[in-house]
C-alpha cells in the first residue's frame, strides 16, 4: 500500500507494549512463608508468566498490618500513585493479608480505591481469583479482607491469653527491671542461665524471664528511700534532691526526679507481686489506662526487697495525698497557707503537707493565678513569669523521662546526654523534647512559640504544646530537621496543613517509630 513502511520498520506485528509492574511485600514476623524474600520470588513468577517488567519495588519489612501508620513504604506507594509519579501501571501485592490485616476492612477497600481510580491496577499473585471487578472477585475479596483482620483479632487473643498464664506463673513480660532489681534468664527447667543487660532479650521461646535483687548498695538505697519518705516525711522531689547531691544516680545512669521516685514507692514488683495489663495497646490501637479489676497479677512471684508493710502503709499516705479534694476545701487549706506564709507558689505549695499539688490547682481553676485571686493574694507579674517557668521545666523533665521509660519498654535503646538531655535512640537519630509555653492573646486566642535545638541539631524535634493553664500537654509536633528552616516557630491554634500534617494527639505514633521487634518474637529461619 502506498506510504505504508516496510514491514522491518513496524516492529513485530500482534504484540502488545510490556505492561510496567510495582511490587509491594510486608513482612510481620508471623511466619517464614510470609518474608519478603519470598513473597518477592512469587511476585515475580506471576510477572514473568504474564509479560509484566518489574520497575519498582516498596518493602516495609518488620511491619504489622493492622495500620497504615508506620509502613513507610504502603505510604511512599499512595502517594507516588496520588501525585502522578507511579511509572508503573500494575501493583503486584503476595495476598490480600500482605496488602493489610486493617481492623476495617473498608479501609483495605479504600486504598485500592485510590489505586484504581489512578488507572493503577492492583493484583493479587497468590490468590485464587482474579482482581478484575467481577462480582464474584468483590464477594471473595470482602470475604479475605474480613478474614484478615480477624485472623489478627484471634492472634490478639490468644498471645493476651499466653501472656496472662505466664504472669500467672510468675514470668516477668517485657519493661526493665528497675532500680533495685535485676532480670534472670530461666531455662525450661527453671534454672537460671544468666543474667539479661539493658536491652537484651530472650532468644529462645522456651525461655522466661524473672526478677531477683539486685547489687546490696541499690537494695539499701531503696530501702532508704522508703524510709525518708515513711520516717521523715519527706515528698519524692526532696528525696530525689537529697540522692542527686549524694552523687547517687537512678538505673539509667540519670539525675533522680520525683516521677523516678514516685514509681519505686508505687511499684509492687519491690513487694514481689508481678501485674501485668494496667495499660492495653491492643491491635496497634490508642492506649488506655486499665482499672485495678483489670489487672492480671501474681502475688509472691518474685523475692521482696521492701517488706509489704512498709508498702502498704506508704500507699495509704500517697492514696491520702491524692484524694480530690471539693473546691471549698482546696481554698480553705490554700488560704491557711496563704496566712502562714504571707505569700504562696507554686513550690510552697508543692512543699506544703496535706495539699494538692500546684499543678491540681491550675487545673482545678484554669490557672494558679485565678487560684490565688480566689485567697486574696496578687503576685506581681515578673513573679507569675517565674512560676510557670519553674513549672514548665519540671514538665519538661518529666517529658523526657517518660520518652526514654516507653522507648526502652518497647525494646528500643536510648542513650541520653546528662547536660542537653539530646536523646539518641537506636543508634540511629537523635531527639530533642521541647515545651512551648501557652499564651492567651488580647483577641483571646493561644499562641505558642517553640524554640529549636539549633546547636544540637537533631533530626526530630518532639515540640510539646501545653494547654491554657500550662500544666498539661494539649498536644505534640514532630518536627524533622529538614523540614524546619529556622530556630523559632510561632504556632497558633491552627496552623495549616504544611504544619499540622506534623501534629499529632498522643506520642504513640513515635513510640511505633522507634520502638523495636524483640528477637523472641522473631522465628529462626
Amino acid at each position: 500500500m502506498a506510504g505504508a513502511d516496510p514491514p522491518s520498520k513496524r516492529g513485530p506485528a500482534n504484540i502488545s507494549p510490556t505492561r510496567r509492574a510495582a511490587e509491594y511485600v510486608r513482612m510481620s514476623t508471623e511466619h517464614q512463608k510470609y518474608s519478603t524474600e519470598n513473597q518477592s520470588d512469587a511476585i515475580r513468577a506471576y510477572a514473568n508468566d504474564r509479560g509484566l517488567e518489574m520497575v519498582r519495588t516498596y518493602a516495609d519489612a518488620g511491619k504489622s498490618g493492622l495500620r497504615i501508620e508506620g509502613r513507610e513504604a504502603l505510604q511512599q506507594l499512595i502517594r507516588d500513585v496520588q501525585e502522578g509519579n507511579a511509572d508503573f501501571d500494575v501493583i503486584l501485592v503476595y495476598d490480600v493479608s500482605r496488602w493489610g490485616r486493617f481492623q476495617d476492612a473498608d479501609e483495605s477497600a479504600y486504598y485500592e480505591y485510590i489505586c484504581r481510580r489512578a488507572n493503577k491496577h492492583v493484583e493479587y499473585c497468590a490468590e485464587q481469583f482474579e482482581n478484575d471487578g467481577s462480582p464474584v472477585a468483590t464477594i471473595v475479596k470482602s470475604v479475605k479482607r474480613a478474614m484478615a483482620g480477624e485472623y489478627s483479632r484471634e492472634l490478639s487473643t490468644k498471645v493476651f491469653a499466653g501472656q496472662c498464664r505466664l504472669i500467672e506463673l510468675g514470668y516477668r513480660q517485657g519493661g526493665p527491671a528497675g532500680y533495685g532489681l535485676r532480670r534472670v534468664l530461666l531455662d525450661e527447667r527453671g534454672l537460671v542461665k544468666t543474667e539479661l543487660k539493658r536491652g537484651e532479650h530472650k532468644s529462645l521461646q522456651t525461655d522466661r524471664v524473672t526478677l531477683v535483687p539486685g547489687p546490696n548498695d541499690e537494695i539499701q538505697t531503696v530501702r532508704w528511700i522508703y524510709s525518708r519518705f515513711l520516717k521523715h516525711g519527706k515528698s519524692e522531689s526532696e528525696i530525689a534532691a537529697e540522692l542527686n547531691d549524694r552523687g547517687i544516680h537512678s538505673d539509667l545512669g540519670r539525675a533522680w526526679t520525683r516521677a523516678t521516685i514516685h514509681q519505686i514507692l508505687t511499684n509492687e514488683k519491690y513487694i514481689g507481686n508481678n501485674i501485668y495489663n494496667r495499660r492495653s495497646f491492643k491491635l496497634k490501637r490508642k492506649r488506655v489506662v486499665n482499672g485495678p479489676d483489670m489487672w492480671i497479677r501474681s502475688d509472691g512471684a518474685f523475692e521482696a526487697i521492701i517488706e509489704p508493710k512498709l508498702f502498704h502503709k506508704v500507699q495509704g499516705i500517697i492514696e491520702a495525698r491524692n484524694r480530690r479534694f471539693s473546691d471549698t476545701e482546696m481554698l480553705e487549706r490554700l488560704t491557711k497557707l496563704f496566712q502562714r506564709h504571707g505569700y504562696i507558689s507554686g513550690l510552697v505549695i508543692d512543699e506544703a503537707d496535706g495539699l494538692p499539688s500546684s499543678g491540681a490547682y491550675a487545673h482545678r481553676f484554669g490557672s494558679l493565678l485565678r487560684a490565688y485571686e480566689l485567697v486574696g493574694f496578687t503576685p506581681d507579674r515578673d513573679y507569675q513569669y517565674i512560676e510557670v517557668n519553674r513549672m514548665l521545666r519540671l514538665f519538661h523533665g518529666d517529658a523526657v523521662d517518660l520518652v526514654s521509660r516507653e522507648i526502652t519498654r518497647l525494646g528500643g535503646v536510648v542513650v541520653r546526654n546528662s547536660v542537653t538531655d539530646l536523646l539518641t535512640i537506636n543508634g540511629e537519630f537523635t531527639t530533642s523534647v521541647v515545651v512551648a509555653r501557652c499564651r492567651q492573646i488580647a483577641s483571646g486566642g493561644l499562641r505558642w512559640r517553640i524554640r529549636f535545638d539549633t546547636g544540637l541539631a537533631p533530626d526530630i524535634t518532639i515540640a510539646i504544646r501545653m494547654d491554657r493553664t500550662n500544666t498539661d500537654a494539649l498536644d505534640y509536633y514532630l518536627l524533622p530537621q529538614f523540614e524546619m528552616r529556622t530556630n523559632r516557630l510561632g504556632l497558633a491554634e491552627e496552623n495549616g496543613l504544611m504544619l499540622d500534617a506534623f501534629r499529632f494527639k498522643t506520642l504513640d505514633f513515635f513510640f511505633d517509630m522507634a520502638g523495636r521487634v524483640r528477637v523472641s518474637e522473631v522465628v529462626p529461619w
